[in-house]
């Protein structure tokens, strides 16, 4: 299985122009032979959402997002998700035209410049799906900080487990090392639960948080097999 790992910046609030990046970045994958592109955490909206005007949330079923899966490779997009009564930090896993699974980050942080409570409502469940590649899981940034969720994942049969982020640096003075967090984080979640952990970080600025990349694939012995810089 050859995977896209599309570490990439977004335009906060411009969903519209999000999906063009990413209907491209999808074609430029398929280009290379991949069979799935993963983009980051909130990649469709980005992530300061207290700074828009109005909600530009999108519902899962929105065709716009199935059509990305339409050029051959099968596509994880993360979107703040229109349930009707509620808004979720949701990532689509969508495969030849059709959504195949909806995960809603269940872990929302609410501190320093996260304020992921304020617009968005935790999930209420995690299970593994199947594709057309191997069972996988989700687990969207924070999730993937609770150890029973990638143990739940494993036990549910997840091979895969995807991990879509954002993950910013230096937001407080002494706060913590996030890159060395996540490095020592997917190393243990690699070699505990014996799954190929395909983690995707965003890159660039929005609010004062800056993104610092460091994608990458382990291998279920924790072994660093695709690394993109930070």
């Amino acid at each position: 299985m050859r995977v896209a790992l599309a570490q990439t910046d977004c335009r906060l609030g411009e969903v519209e122009g999000n999906l063009r990046e990413a209907d491209h970045l999808v074609k430029e994958a398929a280009a290379q032979d991949a069979q799935l592109v993963v983009f980051p955490e909130l990649s469709l909206h980005g992530y300061a959402l207290g700074l828009l005007a109005d909600d530009r949330s999108v519902r899962g079923s929105d065709p716009r997002l199935a059509r990305l899966s339409e050029h051959g490779p099968d596509v994880l997009i993360g979107l703040h998700e229109d349930a009707r009564l509620r808004r979720y930090n949701s990532a689509a896993y969508l495969s030849q035209g059709a959504l195949v699974h909806t995960h809603r980050k269940l872990y929302l942080p609410n501190y320093l410049a996260w304020e992921e409570r304020k617009h968005a409502s935790p999930g209420q469940g995690l299970r593994a799906f199947e594709t057309r590649w191997a069972r996988m899981a989700t687990l969207i940034c924070n999730d993937a900080w609770q150890p029973v969720l990638p143990w739940l994942a494993a036990q549910d049969g997840a091979e895969i487990l995807l991990v879509p982020t954002n993950s910013a640096a230096g937001l407080a003075p002494g706060s913590v090392d996030t890159q060395g967090y996540w490095r020592d984080l997917l190393l243990f979640i690699a070699r505990m639960q014996q799954c190929f952990v395909v983690f995707v970080n965003r890159v660039g600025d929005e609010a004062g948080a800056s993104f610092w990349g460091g994608s990458r694939v382990l291998d279920p012995w924790g072994n660093v097999v695709a690394e993109a810089p930070e």
